[in-house]
């Protein structure tokens, strides 16, 4: 028999699995259903190119019950993948874990179906595999493994099914649905006589196919609208829990750095446009790269100064160590820079305030104009304690000693006297972190 169309088939599944792990490598989602792929178009393969002689000779082996291994790690990672899809939902949308349950309950049918093909292979290989619509007619023990995986299928899809009404990521959405429509057609696959099976399980890949298309495309959108304002690390945060998961708004506790130039004004009055804006980019590619070591989110670039997130939208516990270790960056890289580019009169300098506290934080705007913002007392003191700092100074905030506990950071910060800030009506404590 020639087994190309079969052949084909397998590639077509392998194929896409080896694109899912190259595209989107890091996310948990992909790499387990780059992994269903793989088992589908092995399943395909084997079952193709080795069983169907072997089911064609004079006595099938004993051990055959091993070609179904590959059947049954596709319904395995296919449900892990689903499991998986619902981890990137927030919490308060998953009340319930029954769909979780019906998943596992799915993975163990297809467990069962496989212990059924290791203790009877040649009834498999025989009553089941290629039999529905062979026009022998379907026996008893046809239906003893097609029933497992035939209730592991409709477990799968209901779980899936659950999973779309909890609202997950638009681009998982996208995927669930192709993926409902297309399981069908490649669950078919494994009953349906070999001249026809591997025409309706490519149907099922290239409609599976065009879900994950969409999915790519919305999540290269995303990456570029994201490098724009977010750090880079957070397309990674984005790629496992999706945009709206990543960037929901959240109270949480982290620390804010802010910096400006001192003497900027009469600086940028007096000079060339041209060299003001050389300035002010390798200024920022100086700031930027500095945030970038500690995992800071820059949210406002506005004329000399900087507003950075450390803490938000990705989570650090020692987000009070990394800032001061951001501000001690900013004031090295920030103290060489203005040497070199003050003229005679025309002085610059750099100074750095951190606080730390409890904000909101979030996506705001209309369609046309997002942007990742955080309120609370801490971005308003970051910002005051910046403004008092004098050039080569960085100013911290109570709460961020607290934070820091003993070592070298703390020791290395002097009490100063307490400050009177527009919008605070006690005079606020401060401390000054001392040079290296």
């Amino acid at each position: 028999m020639d087994t190309t169309p079969q052949v084909i088939a397998s590639l077509v599944a392998l194929g896409m699995a080896l694109s899912f792990v190259v595209a989107d490598r890091q996310s948990p989602t992909s790499r387990m259903l780059a992994l269903f792929l793989a088992a589908d178009g092995l399943t395909i393969a084997v079952s193709s190119l080795i069983e169907l002689p072997l089911r064609r000779g004079n006595a099938y082996p004993a051990w055959g019950g091993i070609f179904a291994l590959p059947e049954v790690l596709a319904f395995l990672f296919a449900c892990e993948w689903l499991l998986r899809v619902r981890r990137t939902i927030p919490s308060q949308r998953l009340n319930t874990r029954f769909a979780d349950t019906l998943l596992r309950i799915a993975q163990a049918f297809a467990v069962g179906y496989g212990i059924l093909a290791l203790c009877l292979p040649g009834v498999r290989a025989n009553k089941f595999v290629g039999a529905a619509f062979s026009g022998s007619g379907l026996e008893p023990e046809f239906f003893l493994f097609a029933v497992p995986l035939i209730l592991s299928l409709m477990l799968a899809m209901t779980g899936g099914l659950m999973t779309l009404r909890r609202r997950p990521d638009v681009a998982e959405r996208l995927r669930l649905v192709a993926f409902a429509v297309a399981a069908p057609f490649m669950a078919s696959g494994m009953v349906l006589p070999t001249e026809l099976a591997p025409v309706l399980t490519t149907v099922g890949l290239l409609i599976f196919l065009v879900g994950a298309i969409q999915f790519h495309v919305i999540q290269g959108q995303r990456a570029q609208f994201l490098s724009r304002f977010l750090a880079p690390q957070v397309a990674e945060l984005v790629r496992e829990q999706g945009l709206k998961s990543a960037t929901r708004d959240q109270t949480l506790e982290i620390s804010v750095v802010c910096c400006d130039l001192r003497g900027f004004t009469a600086f940028s009055a007096a000079t060339e446009s041209r060299k003001v804006i050389e300035i002010l980019r390798e200024y920022y590619d100086t700031v930027g790269a500095a945030a970038l070591e500690v995992g800071g989110t820059i949210k406002d670039q506005a004329g000399d100064g900087v507003l950075i997130l450390v803490g938000a939208p990705i989570r650090f516990e020692d987000h009070a160590q990394r800032a001061l270790a951001l501000a001690r960056r900013i004031r090295e890289g920030g103290v060489a820079l203005t040497a070199r580019w003050s003229d005679g009169d025309l002085q610059l300098g750099v100074g750095v305030g951190t606080a730390s506290g409890f904000v909101t934080v979030g996506v705001i705007g209309a369609a046309s104009r997002l942007e990742y913002t955080a309120v609370g007392p801490a971005v308003n003191l970051a910002s005051r304690l910046c403004s008092e700092a004098a050039h080569g100074n960085v100013l911290v905030d109570e709460r961020t000693i607290e934070l820091l506990g003993a070592g070298e950071l703390r020791a290395a910060l002097r009490p100063c006297a307490p400050l009177n800030l527009k919008g605070f009506r006690n005079p606020v404590p401060n401390y000054a972190l001392a040079s290296a």
